[in-house]
């Protein structure tokens, strides 16, 4: 691994259209130290370097809107339609969790879970004919198609996918595994 070159600091630094003030702000170290590290005037300690680094990383990621990686092709069913329809599509698409959708419109959600829960004092064949709206929960959270990354990132450690809504309809998801897929990429 290669440390960077104090010219390759600054060249990121002005690629993010960071000042020096705001890079030593958000790292938490002096403005001046970070113009004596540009100039090549002082060697930094690994950990300030590893501050700054993370600054960059840390930018770099809030640039990622849900736009550029919800899913458009939602897969979802109706509360009117049967648990059984549900079962197949989790079945097809190899998900544990459907949002249910109405005219447009996010209503609730329906996920392996629940569907189990409602097998526990009746049969399977009862079940398999109840309606989705007779079981579902909550609905997915919702957020706009410019939220970045970093705050749809705070409601999927709770919740297991968010919803994108453009002009009051569903437009899209994203998911735990779309966030981890930036990981390689």
């Amino acid at each position: 691994m290669q440390l960077p070159s104090p010219d390759e600091l600054k060249q990121k630094r002005n690629d993010l259209g960071l000042t020096q003030s705001d890079l030593a702000k958000r790292a938490g170290v002096s403005q001046p130290l970070i113009a004596r590290i540009e100039a090549g005037d002082v060697d930094p300690r690994l950990s300030t370097l590893k501050k700054i680094i993370d600054v960059f990383d840390d930018i770099e990621k809030e640039d990622i809107y849900l736009r550029d990686i919800m899913n458009r092709e939602l897969i979802s069913v109706d509360p009117k339609e049967s648990i059984d329809k549900a079962v197949n599509i989790m079945e097809k698409y190899n998900i544990s969790q459907i949002p249910v959708i109405n005219e447009g419109i996010s209503v609730g959600s329906i996920s392996e879970n629940m569907i189990v829960r409602s097998m526990s004092n009746k049969k399977a064949s009862e079940v398999s004919h109840m309606k989705i709206g007779d079981v579902m929960g909550d609905s997915f959270p919702t957020l706009s198609p410019g939220t970045d990354i970093k705050t749809a990132s705070y409601m999927l450690e709770k919740h297991p996918a968010v919803l994108v809504l453009e002009k009051g309809q569903v437009a899209g998801v994203v998911t735990k595994y779309d966030i981890l897929k930036l990981l390689s990429e």
